[in-house]
Formats: C-alpha cells, sequence, structure tokens
C-alpha cells in the first residue's frame, strides 16, 4: 500500500485582503521503502509541504492520504493520534530534550504510548552506532551524534512514514553525507517512506527520487 499520497492539494494563506499561495495543486505519493528529496530554496514551499504531510497543517484543499486512510480530513485530536503511530520527525535542530539522556528520549515514546520498552532499544542505538550514548546528556553530543539520536527517535515507535526537515543543514560536510547514508539505508532496511527536504543539492545521490520546488510549485526532476 501506498505510504503517503496527496491529491490536488493546495495552500492559500491569507495575508489581509491579499491571498498568497504556498503551494499550488500537488499530486506525489511515497511508497514503502522509497526516499525521496525535495529541493529548493527557502521559502519555495517546501516547508509547507512537510507540514501539510505531516498533518502539523490542513490544506486549503485536496486530500493527503496515510496508508491509505484520510489524513487531511479528520479533527485534530484523531489527526494528532494519527501522526504519533505513523510519522515521525527529523528536524534541523535534532530538537532533543535537553535534560533526558539518549536512552530516556526514547523511553518517553514509550511512556507517551503507554507501551513497554522492548529490546528494539539497544539494537536501533547499536545499530546506528550510539549505544555508547545512551547515558549521555545531548549537550555532550556532536551534531552528527544528536541528529543520529533524533533518527533513532524517529524510528522507534516504528511509524511507516518518516519526514526530514533540512536534517544535514547543521552539519558540516562529511557528517552530512553519513546522515543521509544512515537515512537511504534505514528507508530500505525497514520498508520506511523517508522523505527529506534540503536546499543542499549535493546530498540526493542515495535517494530513489528527486523533486523540485519552486514558488510553490513541485516537479519531479528525477
Amino acid at each position: 500500500m501506498t505510504a503517503l499520497v496527496l491529491k490536488d492539494v493546495t495552500k492559500v494563506f491569507q495575508d489581509g485582503s491579499r491571498e498568497i499561495i504556498g503551494l499550488h495543486p500537488t499530486n506525489f505519493s511515497v511508497e514503502p521503502g522509497e526516499f525521496v528529496a525535495i529541493v529548493g530554496p527557502s521559502g519555495s514551499g517546501k516547508s509547507t509541504f512537510l507540514t501539510i504531510a505531516g498533518g502539523l497543517q490542513s490544506p486549503s484543499s485536496g486530500e493527503v492520504l496515510v496508508d491509505g486512510q484520510t489524513y487531511s480530513g479528520l479533527s485534530e485530536k484523531n489527526r494528532s493520534k494519527l501522526r504519533f503511530r505513523q510519522i515521525g520527525f527529523i528536524l534541523q535542530s535534532s530538537n532533543l530534550i535537553p535534560y533526558l539522556t539518549v536512552e530516556q528520549q526514547l523511553e518517553l515514546v514509550n511512556k507517551i504510548d503507554r507501551t513497554k520498552e522492548t529490546d528494539w532499544k539497544n539494537q536501533l542505538l547499536s545499530e546506528l552506532g550510539i549505544e555508547h550514548l545512551s547515558k549521555k546528556l545531548p549537550a555532550s553530543l556532536s551534531g552528527g551524534e544528536r541528529q543520529r539520536v533524533a533518527i533513532a527517535r524517529a524510528l522507534y515507535h516504528n511509524p511507516s512514514i518518516i519526514l526530514a526537515d533540512e536534517p544535514t543543514a547543521s552539519l558540516d560536510t562529511n557528517r552530512s553525507y553519513e546522515v543521509v547514508a544512515l537515512l537511504a539505508k534505514e528507508a530500505k532496511k525497514y520498508k520506511k517512506s523517508i522523505i527529506m527536504v534540503t536546499h543542499d543539492v549535493r546530498m540526493v545521490e542515495k535517494c530513489d527520487a528527486v523533486y523540485e520546488m519552486k514558488d510553490g510549485i513541485l516537479t519531479r526532476k528525477r
């Protein structure tokens, strides 16, 4: 089943009496195991696309489906529940909770979801090469290490979709390539649909498909 579908999705913002088109009619889909990049400059509509895909804001028109379920038409409460279970987020700044250790960042997911901790936590930390950091706080980690923890947290509750918003923007070139390689690996190994928004076209080599966003218009480039 297709993981994410946008059907004729638009977004219009009001600026006083003026309408600003943030997203022109957009059709898009991503399959399980597919790693997709969306490139474009700041202000092109990439973030608008990602927040609509992630259910953080509603489209002005059109429909969003997650794993075959209508997403955009749900109430905020039900959309929030679906978002928690089906979508993982990786942000530019890693967005870790500063007073929780690496392992506690993941354990918090269990507490919120009222689920028991399993061996999956240790397996995931080991696979991402950060098991030795499990007792560390975010402040003591490098930028690359923090992004690896952010990837672990995004994968931990086993969502079908991962949305990565400029995940390499705060990293140097070598660390950036490492993070992208990890995302590509996890997409294939666990059949996750990963959408990475980036302004850095060097980061798209390992992607299965590449789209360009320009002035709110999404175009497939590869």
